[in-house]
């Protein structure tokens, strides 16, 4: 047998070659092996099982507490004097008070002071002005009044007033067939206290107040003549207001707050002043009503036909020439009469809100 010696080089040589590839191929895979690694994207975070507490929010600024508004004012309710009789003595009041100086008022005060009265007829409103110029025997006389209020005035009011020997200045006396006009007065006494300091101090200006009032009720339809009332315009600034007949008044009723102010769209005006019942004053001549009147145009209150000229200066010595002057009361008053609870009277549109 013939052995080929001859081909065992040439398989040697490929076997090399094998080698020397394989060699080659495994050190390329060796090196690439950290490249490839380093492009390979890096596992996913490892998230922990339980998750972090939720870290809590700050808290939202307290803002400071809203601010209290203040409560509305509550305008005094007009308080009522002690009944007749049970005041300390002496009854007719404490001296009268006056400042040290004459007061002065603004006009808009002034109007808003008189404008609850500006509508009186003229002769209720003399003896309105006089009389506060004794806010001090106010109280007791509306306490007499109301104690009195039986009467329903006339010859038995007068009687009772005569007997009892009433020690008040006779601008007072004259409104005790007036009860409702007396209690407003008392029951707002700071009031009455202004009205007469103003009516002493500048007597003038109290009453061009008042027409002004009385210009602006009028231009606005509440102030017009009925058949309780007649309004004329004697000119400029002499707006009167006289009873249809002169033995008779009426007491007004009204909000100044509404006739004093532009009335809405759709109210009916006619409605804004009302009247109490009809009271003589003829019988109560020798006490006040003999002769009463305004004059505008010269600022006069004519009380028993002669001007009243009490002043802020001669206060205290002026005495107006009545009819019947002022008594002198000594010691205690005797009262010679039955005394019976007061009742207010009922007016037309008080009742008419009951009805509803």
């Amino acid at each position: 047998m013939d052995l080929q010696i001859g081909t065992q080089p040439a398989n040697t040589e490929g076997m090399k070659t094998f080698t020397t590839v394989l060699a080659i191929v495994s050190a390329a895979g060796i090196v690439a092996a950290p490249v490839l690694a380093q492009n390979y994207p890096p596992p996913p975070p490892q998230y922990p099982q339980q998750a972090p507490q939720q870290q809590p929010y700050p808290q939202q600024p307290q803002y400071p507490q809203q601010q209290q508004y203040p409560q509305q004012q509550q305008y005094p309710q007009q308080q009522q004097p002690p009944a007749y009789g049970q005041q300390a003595p002496p009854y007719y009041g404490q001296p009268q008070q006056y400042p040290q100086q004459p007061p002065s008022y603004p006009p808009q005060q002034l109007d808003a002071t008189v404008g609850r009265i500006a509508l009186y007829p003229d002769p209720l409103l003399a003896q309105v002005l006089t009389a506060s110029t004794f806010s001090n025997e106010i109280p007791d006389a509306a306490g007499w009044a109301r104690a009195h209020a039986y009467l329903n005035g006339g010859d038995a009011l007068a009687r009772a007033i005569r007997e009892d020997n009433l020690p008040w200045d006779p601008s007072v006396i004259a409104l005790l067939p007036f009860p409702t006009v007396l209690d407003t007065m008392s029951g707002d006494m700071g009031w009455t206290q202004q009205l007469g300091n103003a009516v002493l101090a500048d007597r003038g200006a109290v009453m061009d107040s008042i027409q002004r009032q009385r210009a602006t009720a009028m231009n606005y339809g509440y102030l017009r003549t009925n058949p309780q009332i007649r309004v004329v315009t004697a000119g400029p600034g002499d707006i009167e207001i006289v009873p249809v007949d002169p033995a008779f008044l009426y007491v007004p009723y009204y909000d100044p707050y509404i006739v004093f102010a532009r009335p809405r769209p759709g109210f009916f005006i006619g409605g804004a002043i009302s009247f109490g019942p009809r009271i003589g004053i003829g019988i109560f001549a020798p006490f006040g009503w003999a002769g009463v009147s305004l004059g505008w145009r010269t600022h006069a209150i004519i009380i028993n036909n002669r001007p009243w000229e009490r002043t802020w200066v001669n206060r205290g010595a002026y005495v107006h020439p009545y009819a019947t002057p002022r008594p002198q009361v000594v010691g205690p008053r005797t009262e010679h009469h039955e005394l019976r609870e007061y009742r207010p009277e009922v007016r037309r549109e008080e009742k008419r809100d009951d009805r509803r």
